[in-house]
């Protein structure tokens, strides 16, 4: 066995909650546990997929961070999501049986690795898992219109309000403080996901710390009128993750 992979099982693990269903009886619980074949480490900078890669598996995240993204025809690198820990990834492979983007650790990760195969099989036996597969997915498009409306119709101060808010907003569902945060990605990097400059990126930050929104030190955020942050996101338009 690969040094960097060890065996795990779902009942014990405290992100259960977030990336498996809920509510199974102890057989149910048992068949679950039997989902994830091995845990992955991931060093920062490294790829757990990439584009044209055939499709295995679906990887819950354990712990760390990572990002999608995909190379534009014209080669640039284009940012399509960030993902942490208790979300699912891989999903994008399920449709042609080949990922079509990149996954990177932007920070030292570990993945659960659950074949589709046995996620299909198990599905049939346990309703539970199915509907909830069916919910991730469906999360995902809700997710890819909310990027859309993001891209199509906010203003530069609008789509960082909503990120920052939507990050948070994760975050907290984790454990994590409700206004302070440690962004894993660069402003190059959040730039590209939101279709913005780099300068756009920065002059926005700095336009939240001189209205007292925020503090920036490097890539620690301290969020100081959440209110506000809200009240620049139009109501109609939720954050998209």
């Amino acid at each position: 066995m690969n040094p960097h992979t060890i065996k795990v099982a779902c009942s014990n693990c405290n992100l259960r909650e977030l990336c498996m269903p809920m509510g199974l009886n102890s057989e149910e619980l048992k068949k679950i546990d039997e989902v994830v074949a091995i845990r992955r480490k991931i060093k920062r900078g490294a790829n757990l997929y990439s584009n044209g890669e055939k499709f295995t598996s679906l990887y819950a995240i354990r712990t760390g961070f990572f990002k999608t993204c995909i190379t534009t025809e014209d080669g640039r690198n284009q940012v399509t999501g960030f993902q942490m820990a208790g979300e699912i990834m891989g999903l994008d492979g399920i449709v042609q049986d080949h990922h079509s983007c990149d996954a990177v650790a932007l920070e030292d990760a570990e993945v659960c690795v659950m074949p589709f195969d046995h996620i299909e099989e198990l599905s049939r036996e346990v309703n539970a898992l199915q509907r909830h597969i069916h919910k991730i997915m469906s999360r995902e498009i809700v997710r890819e219109h909310g990027v859309m409306l993001l891209l199509g119709s906010m203003r530069a101060e609008e789509r960082l309000a909503a990120f920052l808010l939507n990050l948070v907003q994760r975050l907290h569902a984790r454990g994590f403080s409700q206004s302070e945060l440690l962004l894993r990605m660069t402003r190059e990097e959040i730039g590209s996901y939101l279709g913005l400059k780099l300068e756009t990126v920065s002059r926005t930050f700095s336009k939240f710390v001189e209205d007292g929104m925020v503090e920036v030190k490097q890539r620690h955020i301290r969020i100081l009128d959440i209110d506000a942050l809200k009240l620049i996101v139009n109501n109609n338009q939720p954050p998209c993750a």
